[in-house]
């Protein structure tokens, strides 16, 4: 049932019969804020790789050549052929219904025998194993499904686009590998070579393997960029001449990425040159010095009114006059003045008594007058 399915790894998908998990040459990568989309398509087909020549104790040189397929379901595997019983001359009695024995997986190896100096017609492939039948899947991490890739073996570059590594397994156990073969294939955005890439194995490891069980592979190419965004260019703004002033869009460099947006086009924009600014100061700086006069203007003759008036309430309160006040109280004869509690009341004077007491100025003569409130309800009023 489906419980008993395993579930396919990251960045990968089943097949319409669920029985092999495979790759569709899409990948995405998000580092924080920043989200990297890949599209393998131009990887798709199988490629081929030949290592360096090699010779056996009797010097017959041989190589041995590797066919991969990174992305595609069963019908686009990678495919090794033994031709060794079809292409002999020294076998010609070989059955016309005896076709040669082929290898079909994601990643295989055959020996190649070059043709001249052995009497054969062509070259002669043989010993084609398999070493990948198992898509584990794919992650920018160095590890997964307890198979590890080995970056030192290849140059580091720095680089802001992170490599990308395919994972594979075989089933096929040997006598050195009882868990079976695997496979990691790292690929490498590099601008600088084409679409198709170039794959190479470890300068340390040239037959791919340090060990013989794990197999490291190292594909470079333009078409393992991701695709392109609108972060990938950015605007230059031109010097404004004539009123006009040109919006350039160009890519960042180094540019690490492939397809996807285009440039936008160059436009050309309305400015204002730097004599409109210096127009437009002068014509600020003019307007804030007549602003700063006008208001010491009109704060100076404001505060001067205010002074002015200040002025006329002092001069108008010296002229008022202020009666005397009284030295003395008489007490009545027989009133113990220690003992009194007299209140003094001053009685405002009415407008006759005023009258009168401006009439008797001439005279000079002076009058106060004053009540005197006791404790024994006693009035008296002096003149």
């Amino acid at each position: 049932g489906p419980d008993a399915c395993q579930p396919c790894g990251p960045s990968s998908k089943s097949d319409k019969d669920h029985r092999q998990c495979y790759s569709d040459c899409q990948f995405t990568h998000t580092d924080g804020n920043v989200t990297l989309t890949f599209n393998f398509s131009l990887l798709e087909s199988a490629v081929s790789l030949m290592n360096s020549p090699k010779f056996t104790s009797k010097g017959t040189k041989y190589f041995h050549v590797f066919n991969i397929s990174l992305c595609g379901e069963q019908g686009q595997l990678a495919m090794c052929t033994d031709n060794v019983t079809d292409l002999s001359v020294s076998n010609p009695g070989r059955e016309k219904d005896e076709g040669p024995s082929a290898v079909k997986s994601f990643i295989c190896q055959s020996t190649i025998i070059p043709a001249s100096g052995r009497g054969f017609h062509t070259a002669l492939s043989s010993q084609s194993i398999n070493l990948a039948d198992l898509f584990l899947g794919a992650t920018v991490d160095d590890g997964l499904a307890g198979i590890k890739a080995s970056p030192e073996l290849f140059p580091q570059i720095s680089k802001k686009v992170p490599d990308i590594n395919f994972f594979y397994r075989s089933l096929e156990a040997t006598s050195s590998c009882e868990s079976g073969r695997s496979a990691v294939v790292t690929l490498r955005c590099n601008p600088d070579k084409s679409a198709n890439g170039q794959l190479s194995v470890p300068s340390l490891c040239s037959e791919g393997t340090c060990d013989g069980c794990t197999f490291h592979f190292l594909w470079e190419g333009s078409g393992a960029c991701p695709i392109c965004t609108e972060r990938d260019y950015h605007l230059i703004e031109g010097v404004c001449k004539g009123g006009h002033q040109d919006m350039l869009y160009v890519w960042t460099e180094p540019k690490q990425c492939i397809g996807g947006v285009a440039l936008p086009e160059k436009k050309t924009l309305p400015c204002e040159g730097m004599e409109y600014w210096i127009r437009f100061g002068a014509g600020i700086g003019t307007f804030t010095a007549v602003l700063l006069i006008s208001l010491t203007c009109y704060f100076w003759k404001k505060n001067k009114r205010l002074e002015y008036k200040y002025s006329r309430l002092v001069m108008s309160a010296n002229k008022e006059c202020e009666m005397p006040a009284a030295d003395s109280c008489a007490v009545m004869e027989g009133e113990n003045e220690g003992e009194m509690d007299d209140d003094v009341v001053y009685s405002k004077p009415s407008l006759f008594r005023k009258l009168k007491a401006i009439a008797s100025k001439g005279n000079g003569e002076k009058y106060e007058n004053m009540q005197l409130n006791s404790s024994q309800s006693k009035e008296l009023v002096w003149s």
